[in-house]
């Protein structure tokens, strides 16, 4: 990238962050932060309970040998 050539990576985040008021305006700009940041938040809440979904299913399936079907 001929921009990461020219100047260093807090020249980038300065332009990025300038272009971002620009085109959003300074009052929006809040929003999307907490847009962001809820959209995260549910993210990782949600790799947190695949995670805990996957594990409790390997212990169904490795341990007593019991199965959900009466009779």
């Amino acid at each position: 990238m001929v921009l990461a050539n020219l100047a260093g990576p807090d020249t980038i985040i300065l332009i990025v962050v300038v272009a971002l008021v620009f085109l959003f305006g300074g009052s929006q700009l809040p929003k999307l932060a907490r847009g962001l940041g809820s959209a995260s938040h549910e993210f990782r809440k949600g790799l947190d309970e695949g995670g805990q979904d996957a594990a409790a299913k390997e212990g169904d399936a490795s341990g007593t040998g019991k199965s959900d079907s009466a009779g």
